[in-house]
Parts: structure tokens; sequence; C-alpha cells
């Protein structure tokens, strides 16, 4: 029996056990909930930069939308604010794991939602690139710290049967966070088309302010798990007479990188994390770039003024953005049910080749309309199945006292690193291949190798399928 009231199973009477979601008390289903809701604002806000990026740094450079000479200098710097909210993402993601585990789950859930619900608002205020640069590293900040609590928090309250199904479909409950973002973007891409607004991203960034404010009352009346609690009482009992302050070894970095066993565990998350991380912020959410290329040469032909035009750009790059997380929802499914069946490690070999393949043919291929709606789901299908794999995969690697620091070194430390790929990106666009008529296809295809990273972390990692949690 599971000595966690809150992690309880139910058995069927009848033999075989029951759908693992039957199983799950009112109190699993009030975390789950909570957690998925805190996740899908935190990606929501995410992807209303992916799709606000572009418009935003053309008029914060002065640059008239559309303009061939400067379509390379916005490229660069959409690189390189890209990078920069990935940096405060990677900061804020191991400060706040950290925190996860010293002063516990539910609190460092509240920290996170405030920092990131805040700055996003503000970003709307912005009035050149570099202080627009600013708001998304601290709104980077408290994103960052959301996964890694999140996942912490799910897994240790379930069954070690229903825990990879939850945290499955909390991760693929992100991607109706980015959908919904693709909705705000739709209405507003219409309303700045028929001119009763005059910047769509201004009130993208705004809008982003108030759903996750809704979370904080729910995040109030939720209690930390059992197993962290039992953490708690361990370290204090341990601690020595006279003693060590309170959490000396809950969120340890010394015993992270100390002990053998997680020191593995750690690098061989981060290799992977850096892997499925760049190709998704450095490559596959420029699609929506790519995208605005191959409309804009559609819509400069019906003689349209540069906003409606800007509006439509702005319309149907939301659609994109609803196809490719549809595609990403059921990629996400489609590995958390892949890896209960053939292990942890099959499962993200099949993935990262899946990705590298699709996201270079996008890039070499879509050229027409009707594509979008058959190469972009494909593509966000195989990159956002890897996502799954971390939510699932990176809690089971560590104890309870580090499970939350763990985690977000795996994912946050890789995407420090990763930090890079947007503005290599960039940098590919305005300047390796400068002088080809769309210089992006030639990059994304470029940089998709970095998929295949990955896969050598795989034959370090260990298997983690049908095990319990470590403690």
């Amino acid at each position: 029996m599971n000595p966690y009231n809150d992690s309880a199973v139910k058995s069927s009477p009848d033999g075989p056990q029951v759908a693992w979601w039957r199983e799950l008390t009112g109190y699993q289903w009030f975390v789950f909930l909570v957690a998925s809701l805190g996740w899908l604002f935190d990606t929501m806000d995410q992807q209303l930069f992916n799709l606000a990026r572009k418009p935003a740094v053309t008029e914060l450079l002065r640059i008239t939308p559309g303009d061939p000479a400067e379509a390379g200098r916005v490229g660069e710097y959409a690189g390189y604010t890209t990078s920069v909210f990935m940096l405060g993402w990677a900061i804020g993601g191991i400060f706040f794991g950290i925190l996860g585990d010293k002063i516990g789950r539910s609190k460092t859930m509240m920290l996170t939602v405030l920092t990131y619900s805040a700055f996003t608002g503000l970003s709307a205020l912005s009035v050149g690139v570099w202080d627009f640069a600013g708001y998304r590293f601290l709104t980077g900040l408290g994103v960052g710290g959301q996964f890694a609590v999140g996942v912490a928090l799910v897994a240790e309250v379930m069954s070690d049967r229903a825990r990879p199904y939850a945290l499955g479909w909390l991760q693929a409950l992100s991607a109706v966070g980015n959908m919904l973002a693709a909705v705000v973007a739709i209405g507003l891409g219409k309303l700045q088309e028929t001119g009763a607004i005059a910047s769509a991203w201004r009130s993208m960034f705004l809008i982003g302010l108030a759903p996750a404010m809704l979370a904080i009352p729910i995040f109030l009346r939720l209690k930390e798990p059992e197993r962290w609690k039992a953490a708690v009482r361990e370290d204090d009992e341990n601690a020595p007479a006279g003693g060590a302050p309170r959490g000396y070894k809950l969120g340890s970095i010394s015993e992270l990188f100390g002990d053998p066993r997680w020191r593995r565990n750690t690098i061989v998350g981060m290799v992977l994390a850096f892997a499925g991380v760049v190709g998704l912020w450095g490559i596959g959410f420029f699609s929506f770039d790519l995208i605005r290329t191959v409309l804009r040469k559609h819509f400069e032909g019906q003689g349209l003024d540069p906003q409606a035009i800007d509006g439509k750009l702005t319309f149907w790059v939301g659609i994109t953005s609803l196809v490719q997380n549809g595609g990403a929802f059921f990629g996400i499914q489609a590995f958390a049910n892949l890896t209960q069946k053939i292990g942890r490690k099959p499962a993200f070999a099949i993935s990262f080749v899946l990705a590298a393949v699709s996201t270079a043919f996008t890039f070499w291929f879509l050229n027409e309309f009707w594509q979008i709606f058959v190469f972009i789901p494909i593509m966000g299908f195989c990159q956002l199945a890897l996502f799954g794999g971390y939510a699932i995969y990176f809690p089971e690697l560590f104890p309870t006292r580090l499970r939350s620091t763990g985690t977000s070194f795996c994912y946050n430390v890789g995407r420090l690193v990763a930090a890079a790929g947007p503005s290599v990106l960039g940098l590919l666009t305005s300047q390796v291949f400068n002088g080809y008529a769309e210089p992006m296809r030639y990059a994304g295809v470029a940089m998709c190798s970095v998929f295949f990273i990955g896969l050598v972390a795989l034959p370090f990692a260990p298997e983690t399928r049908g095990k319990p949690l470590p403690e």
C-alpha cells in the first residue's frame, strides 16, 4: 500500500485495473487541474510572444513592414529578443526550481504566476527593442519556474500507474494554452485589419496579463504533497545538533552534482532538453515568421494597404499556431502512450528523428497556402512530442528532496545553452544566407541537425518505465 494518502490507488474488485483516471481522488483531480491551469496560462504567455515578436520588433525598430532590405535586420533582432527571453527563462527556472524544493511546490507556483503575468502586461508598454527585451527577460523568470514545480507536484500526488498519463495530459494541455494565444491573435488581427486598433501586438500582451491572475486564488487552497512534507521531516530529523538550517538537503546543488547517480541523470536530462528546446524555440516557432514571408507575397499582390496586410498576417499566423498546436496536443498524447508500451528511451529516439525530418521538410518545401494545414500540424506533432517526454521523464530521475531542482536543471540549464539558438538562426538568416531569396528557409534546415544531439544522450539515460519515483 502506498503510504501517501493523496496518491492511493483504487483497484477494481473485478480483477483488471480500471482506467487510470478513474483511480484519482477528488483532491488528485484538483491538483492536476490547478497545475495544468498554471502551465496552460504560462504557455499562453509564451505563445503570445512568439506571435507578437516580429511585428513588435518591426515597429520598435521603426522599420516599414515588409521592407525586403530590412528583413534580415528584423530577423536578427527577433532572434536577440527570443534569446533574452530564454535566458530569463533559464535563470528563473533554476532559481524557482530550487525554491520549489526548499519552501514547497504550491508557494513557488504562486510566485511564478505573479511574475510572468505582471511582466507580460508590462511588455505592452515597450518603447524600444531593448526595453522590450528587458520585459521579456523578466517574464521569462516566472515562465521558467512553472514547469518544474508543476510536474513535481503532479508526480508526487499520483500513483505510479497514473503518473505518466497525468503528466502527459498536463503537458498536452499546454498546447491548449498556445491555442488560446492563437485565438487572441486571430481576433486582434481582424480588429487591426479593419482599423479598429492600431497595434495588435500590444493588445496581445495586455490580454496575457488577465487570465494568469485568475489562477492565484486557486493556488491559495493548494496543499503541499505528503512526499515533500515527509522529506522536510526527514531533513529536520537528520540535521546535526546545534544544527544545520532547515532545508539543508532540500534543493541541494552540491548533492545534485556530488552524487554520481543524480549527476548523471542531470547531465542526460540537460542534453535531452537542449536538443528539443533549440529545435522548438530556435527553429519550430520561427515557422510563424516563415509563414508571414509566404503570405505577404500573396497579399501584396492584392493591392492592400500595409495595415490591412499586417492584420491579415496576424490573423493567418494565429491560424497557423492553432493547427501547429493541434498537432502538438496529439503528439504529446502519442508520446505518453508510446512510452508506456516501449519505454522512455526508444520513444525519445523515435521522436528526435521525426522532429528533425518534419522540421527540415517544412522549412524547405512550404510555399503554398494549403500546405500550412498539412506540413505545420505534422511538424507540431513531432516537435512537441518531445516535451511530453520531458514532463514524464524528468521527475522520474530524482528523489523528492531534489525533484524540483533536478527537473529545473534539466529543463533550464539546457535552455540556458539553448538560448543561443534563436540568435544563431537570426545570424544565419541575416549573414550566412542573406544573399538567398528567402534566407530563413536555409537557416532553418541547417539548424535541424540539433535534434540529433539528443540521440547522443540516450545510451547513458536510465530506463524508468514501470518504476516508482526514487526516494
